[in-house]
Parts: structure tokens; C-alpha cells; sequence
């Protein structure tokens, strides 16, 4: 009999059950465990920390899908281990359920290597203390896979320090689906990085790291045997860490008044029974407003998420911040094990417990009172011009023809201009009067930026460094004290250089030639320069900054003229060296007289010409050393040495040459040629420079230590003794800019040159 055309099919019969296999079984379970980089890499540290690692360096590249790594220096793994390290189930944590109840590490299902395995391609080098190398295996879908092709699967042994490393790479491969619905590596990154950070916070007694491969720094770096409170501060900024608030929670209600000190410990056994607990509580206080909440929530060291925690704590804050501000705190809550239910998701990321409801309370309760305590006094900080520029108060005018320009204004300057800033904030009627009838000032761009300040200091301006020639009790132990020692100070309260009263017609003369000769525009470079370095010692080169301007100096020239102003300036009072034991005179000149080249030349032997040098002197001593303070015994030594500048003492070694030099080359017929002369090569004689550096290069070991010793003593002087008198008393003269001060490069012409390119 035919069916009817009209009849409708019989309904499909339902579908057979199949037992999947299992490798799909194993990769469903893995897109559970693993979600992102960033879960895999929690994963890892939590081993990792169970491992005992007091170091975890991270690395990873293309936001972890590339490659992602993480090294410890835990206990290891055992070789015999590592054929079922990535099989699913299996775990050193637990052996029976029951185990579940006293759980104190991070991990125990033995999900995560082989979770891993599934999706990437695995590979682990370990080494315990006891092996002798260490050993590298390679995983594949839960199971060992050879290193190299046609090789065994069977660890290899490698070279390796204690700890172990895990490499995981093309995470994601073999799930084109979920590899596809990942976000941009960077934005993966961020994660890997938030996890990182919020580990480093709980466990700082270990040091982690995480950077990107073939970045020469981390991102994150934080040292071991730190605090939690200085962990936060490097991480997130002194900002936040200075508003930072800290409780200490017990279960009980014993000792409440002690919640709110920061130094209370809470041991782990100060409650008994199933109920006991206990949390660290790190807040911040009503000044701190993020336009986010940061909450880092650690039950039993176990990261986790609690939406009713989060909850309560946003309720403590929404009476006491204003409307969009958000807090961060860090709570780790301690609870018995007993309590708490660990395996209710995949990924272990929240956690039950008892009395959930009555612990929240009481850590709401606890943090409330300690921000209501602390709100009294708020601080509040505001910014006077969006533009970021200098304000300028009402009262005050710029007088004269002459406009500042950008190049001129330094930091110093900026900081004079604006007294609000030191005198406290004005009050908002001034606020609102100042905005509304000065104007805005003209905004100051990259190229005429000025970010030095002349009231920078370095660190070793304060510690002074001495010539060799200038120490006694080197080797005989007889000297005096380094405190007495001409040149030798210790830290050295500068007292102004006054000028000398003085009648005499040719010192005023020359006084005046000097003021004459002044050039405006180098005195201002030196007056607010900024000592950059010392470039070329022996050609006396040096750079200095003035503005967004960079200039190249003789700071030879500019010292000789600088001490000859100096002992112009106190002609007839000048201080006193006083040289103990007293040299003989003729004994220096007549070093001075067998080095010099040419004396042959004079017609006259050397004796001679020592003669005529000591008679000048001697029969001059009285003038000397009342207008220059030069003192000569009778007998013939030199008993004492201008002192041209304070906290300063000329190169000893030249003495023989100073000595030897007034005989020829000062004008001794003439008053004021005399006293140019004089005071020139006077100038000389304190002019830095290393002197007989190859002879004491060649005296061996020792002598090369006492050539770079003076070569320190000569470069600190010039940076902290020569350069700061410039600025103070240096008048320079037209003929500097000549040869010995050039302008090397200018900060807006260098931005031309790089628009260009």
C-alpha cells in the first residue's frame, strides 16, 4: 500500500551517548582552567610559591601568546617526577579528600601543567639542590615529547641553577576560536602585569620580576625582605602610599582598641576553634580619590574575587568621598581552613566560607571607624593655571623696556615669581580676582625649557678631595692632623670676599681697568651657569649651560683671571698659608733653575742667576709681605703664602716655578707695573692644573696612584671651589670671548635640526 503524500516524517529518534575521547576531554578542560596569559601565568606563580621561591623572574613576549616564562629558585622537581608532571590529576599538595580541610598551599588538583600542555607547547628545565645538573622535558597534550626530532622523550640533562623554569610558548595554538577572541597583546600584558603586582604586594619577601623580551629593563622589579606598605609604594607611587591607613582585625572583639595601630601582629592562634580568623586591612584614607577602585583581596594567600566584599567596602567609602572617587585596598583575611571551601571554580578564583556575612561586617565596621577617626583634617590640592605656566601675582609689574623671554626664565626664577607657593595657598576671592584681571601667561614650549636649577648640588660637593702634595703624615706618621692642613677643610661655611680699603693710585687704577673692562653678557653666563663637566683637563676645557644654551670654556684662562682679581681685590690684606716646616728659598729656586730650558742662553751660570733671584726677594721682603703677604725669614725660607681664595689651595709642586718666575718676569722699577706683575703671577701659580703628572706616573705603582689622586683633587676643585667663585666674583673681560668661551649649541636650534631629519 502506497503512503500518502500528505503524511508527515516520523520524528527523529534520539541520539546515541559516545564516550568522548580523551583529548578533547582534556582540551575542554583546559579552556576551563586556562583563559588568557594572564591565568596561565597565576597558575604558574602559585606553584611556584609552593615551591618555596624566594625569586621569580617573569618574561614574556607578544603579551604571553608568543612566549611566556617564569624562573624561581624553588625546591625543584625530582627527575623521576617529570614523566607524570603534566598529567591531569596529579599533585603533591593532597592525597584524600579529606586533605581538603587543612589546605595551606596555593594548588591541589594537579589541573594546571596539564591544563597548559594542552594548549601550547610546554617546556620545563628544573634541578633540586641535591642533583648534580639539572634536567629538560618536553609536554605535549599531558604527555613527555621528544626535545628534538628522532630523539627519546625522556628528560635530558642540561645545565641549569636551583629552581625551576617553564617555558611556554604559541599558547593557544590548537583553539584558533579562543586565540582569536583575545585582545591585542598589549592589553594582555596589562594583565600579566596586574597579576604580578598583586602578588609582589602579598608575598614581599620575594623578589619578582616581569618584563618583555629584549627590554633592557622590567616593568615591574621588587625587591625580597620588603613590607607590605613598601611594595605598595614602589608599585603604585609615594602618592598613594603616604595616604595609606592600616588595621589590624581579629576575630574577637578583645582588644579593640588596638585595631587602628600599625604595628600590631595578629598571631595565627590567637583564636581557637572553627571560627577563628584574622585580617590585614591597607586602605586608603578620605585624601586619596581614584576614579576607579583597586581592591587586592588574598583569603588564606589565595588571590580571589568577592563581589559582597567589594561591596561593603564601597559602601564604607561612598559617606566619606565625593561622588565618582574611588579608594584602593589591600585586605588579606586569614582564615582556618576548616572554613573555607577552596573547589567551588575552575579556577580557584573565588573561594565560601562560614560566617561570611558576620567577618564582612566586622571588617566594614573596623575600616569605617578608622576612616572616620582620620577625617577630621582633609587635605586638598588644586592647580592655579590649567596651562601648566608660571603665575605671576597681581601686585607685581615688570618695570623697564626690557621683556622677558622664555630663554631667560629658569627654574629658580620660576619658583621667586610664583609666592603662593611658600607662603601658603591664597583664598578664593584672590584666586578668582587674580584669573580675572592678569592674564594667562604665554606658554613656554619644549625648545625653550630650561630643566636645570643653580641650587642643584651633587653629593660629593660635600666631601673634599685633596692633593697629594697638600696632606702630611703620608708615611712617617709625624704630620699634624688632616684639620690643620692648609687646603684640607672639612665641610666649610663661604664667607663673602670683602674688598680691601686701599689709597694707593695705581691699585685703584687697576681696580677700574678691570670694571672698564667687563663684557655684560659673559658675566651674566657665569654668574647663573650651570657646571656641566670638565672635558679636557690638560687642554683646560670645560662646559657649562646657561639657559637652553651650552657654552665651551677655558677654565684656565678664566681661573688666572679670576685669582688675579682676587688679589687685586684684597691687596694689602690678604690671608695667610702658613708652610710648616719652612722651606729654604734658594733650595726652590734653584729646582726651578736646573729644570728650566735656556739658561745657558743668559750668559750667567745657574748659582748666579739663583743668587740675583734670592737677593731680589729678600730685599723686597718687607713690601711683600705687606702688600701680598709673602713672608721671608731672615735667614732665607719661606715662611708664609697669600691666600687668594678660601677652601682653596694652589698645586704645591708649582712653588719652585713661582718663586723662580718673580725674579725675571716682575716689573720691580715701576709701582703699578709691579703690582700687575705680581699679582699675575701670583694668578699663574694658582691656576689648577696637574703638574708633573708623567714623573709620577713613572714611580711605579704608588706613583701612578698619586698622579690619579691629583687629577681627582684638580677636577673637584674646578667644579666646586673655581667655577662657584666665577660666579661670585669674576669680572670677566672682552678678551675671554676671544678664544676661551664658545658657544657650542643652542636647545632651539637642535630642534630645527631634528624637525629636519
Amino acid at each position: 500500500m502506497a503512503a500518502s503524500p500528505d503524511a508527515s516524517p516520523l520524528p527523529p529518534g534520539p541520539r546515541p551517548i559516545r564516550r568522548l575521547q580523551e583529548a578533547v576531554i582534556n582540551r575542554i578542560a583546559a579552556g576551563e582552567i586556562i583563559h588568557r596569559p594572564a591565568s596561565a601565568l597565576k597558575e604558574l606563580i602559585e606553584n611556584s610559591l609552593d615551591a618555596g621561591a624566594t625569586s621569580i623572574k617573569v618574561t614574556v613576549k607578544d603579551g604571553g601568546m608568543k612566549l611566556l616564562q617564569i624562573q624561581d629558585n624553588g625546591c625543584g622537581i625530582r627527575k623521576e617526577d617529570l614523566p607524570i608532571l603534566a598529567e591531569r590529576f596529579t599533585t603533591s599538595k593532597l592525597s584524600t579528600f579529606s586533605d581538603l580541610s587543612r589546605l595551606t598551599t596555593y594548588g591541589f588538583r594537579g589541573e594546571a601543567l596539564a591544563s597548559i600542555s594542552y594548549v601550547s607547547n610546554l617546556t620545563v628545565i628544573t634541578k633540586t639542590k641535591s642533583d648534580s645538573c639539572a634536567w629538560k622535558a618536553c609536554y605535549a597534550d599531558g604527555a613527555l615529547t621528544p626535545v628534538k626530532a628522532g630523539a627519546t622523550s625522556d628528560p635530558k640533562p642540561c645545565a641549569g641553577n636551583d629552581g625551576t623554569t617553564i617555558t611556554v610558548e604559541n599558547l593557544f595554538y590548537n583553539t584558533p576560536t579562543r586565540l582569536s577572541a583575545l585582545r591585542g597583546s598589549s592589553e594582555e600584558y596589562t594583565r600579566i602585569l596586574d597579576v604580578v603586582t598583586k602578588y609582589a604586594i602579598h608575598n614581599p619577601h620575594v623578589s619578582f620580576t616581569c618584563k618583555k623580551t629584549g627590554s633592557p629593563s622590567p616593568d615591574v622589579s621588587t625587591p625580597s625582605s620588603s613590607t607590605t606598605v613598601q611594595a605598595i609604594r614602589l608599585i603604585y607611587g609615594q602618592t598613594l602610599a603616604k595616604e595609606l591607613l592600616h588595621v589590624s582585625i581579629p576575630s574577637s572583639n578583645k582588644g579593640k582598641e588596638q585595631d587602628l595601630e600599625a604595628s600590631a601582629d595578629i598571631s595565627e592562634d590567637e583564636d581557637s576553634g572553627d571560627g577563628a580568623w584574622n585580617a590585614e586591612v591597607h586602605f586608603t584614607n578620605t585624601n586619596y580619590q581614584a576614579k576607579k577602585m583597586t581592591l587586592l583581596l588574598f583569603i588564606n594567600h589565595r588571590l580571589v574575587e568577592s563581589s559582597r566584599i567589594k561591596r561593603a567596602l564601597e559602601a564604607v567609602y561612598n559617606g566619606v568621598l565625593a561622588k565618582g572617587a574611588a579608594p584602593f585596598v589591600y585586605l588579606s583575611l586569614q582564615i582556618d581552613p576548616r572554613a573555607v571551601d577552596v573547589n567551588v571554580h575552575p579556577t580557584k578564583k573565588e573561594v565560601h566560607f562560614l560566617n561570611e556575612d558576620a567577618i564582612i561586617e566586622r571588617i566594614a565596621d573596623v575600616v569605617q571607624e578608622a576612616l572616620i577617626g582620620q577625617s577630621q583634617s582633609r587635605v586638598f590640592e588644586y592647580q592655579t593655571l590649567l596651562t601648566g605656566g608660571i603665575a605671576e601675582p597681581p601686585s607685581q609689574k615688570i618695570k623697564g623696556k626690557r621683556k622677558t623671554r622664555p630663554d631667560d626664565i629658569d627654574a629658580d626664577e620660576a619658583e621667586d615669581a610664583n609666592p603662593e607657593n611658600s607662603e601658603g595657598a591664597p583664598e578664593a576671592s584672590q584666586l578668582g580676582a587674580s584669573a580675572s584681571q592678569q592674564p594667562a601667561k604665554r606658554k613656554v614650549y619644549s625648545q625653550h625649557k630650561v630643566r636645570t636649577s643653580l641650587k642643584d648640588r651633587t653629593l660629593d660637593s660635600m666631601f673634599p678631595v685633596t692633593h697629594p702634595s697638600q696632606r702630611t703624615g703620608s708615611g712617617d706618621g709625624q704630620g699634624e692632623s688632616a684639620a690643620t692642613t692648609p687646603g684640607t677643610p672639612p665641610t666649610v661655611i663661604h664667607k663673602a670676599i670683602k674688598e680691601s680699603q686701599c689709597y694707593l693710585k695705581s691699585i685703584r687704577d687697576l681696580r677700574d681697568a678691570v670694571l672698564k673692562a667687563r663684557h655684560h653678557q659673559l658675566s651674566e653666563i657665569l654668574a647663573k651657569h650651570t657646571f656641566v663637566g670638565v672635558i679636557d683637563a690638560a687642554r683646560c676645557l670645560s662646559l657649562v649651560q646657561h639657559g637652553t644654551r651650552l657654552y665651551l670654556l677655558n677654565h684656565g684662562a678664566l681661573a688666572a683671571e679670576l685669582f688675579y682679581q682676587l688679589g687685586l681685590r684684597q691687596f694689602g690684606d690678604l690671608p695667610r698659608i702658613r708652610l710648616d716646616p719652612p722651606p729654604a728659598l734658594r733650595t726652590l729656586v734653584a729646582l726651578a733653575v736646573d729644570a728650566e730650558e735656556g739658561v745657558g742662553k743668559s750668559g750667567l751660570s745657574k748659582d748666579a742667576i739663583v743668587d740675583r733671584i734670592v737677593d731680589a726677594l729678600l730685599a723686597r721682603r718687607d713690601m711683600l709681605e705687606e702688600y701680598f703677604s709673602l713672608g721671608f725669614s731672615s735667614d732665607g725660607h719661606v715662611q708664609t703664602l697669600p691666600l687668594l681664595l678660601r677652601d682653596y689651595t694652589p698645586n704645591l709642586d708649582k712653588l719652585p716655578l713661582f718663586l723662580m718666575r718673580l725674579g725675571p718676569q716682575v716689573d720691580w722699577t715701576d709701582e703699578q707695573a709691579c703690582f700687575d706683575s705680581f699679582l699675575r703671577e701670583l694668578a699663574y701659580f694658582y691656576v689648577p692644573e696637574p703638574l708633573l703628572r708623567d714623573e709620577l706616573r713613572a714611580g711605579g705603582p704608588r706613583g701612578e696612584k698619586g698622579a690619579d689622586e691629583a687629577e681627582k683633587a684638580t677636577l673637584w676643585q674646578i667644579q666646586h671651589v673655581l667655577f662657584p667663585a666665577m660666579a661670585r666674583y669674576l669680572v670677566p673681560p672682552k678678551t675671554l670671548l676671544e678664544r676661551d668661551a664658545v658657544q657650542v649649541a643652542n636647545l632651539p636650534d637642535l630642534y630645527r635640526v631634528f624637525e629636519r631629519c
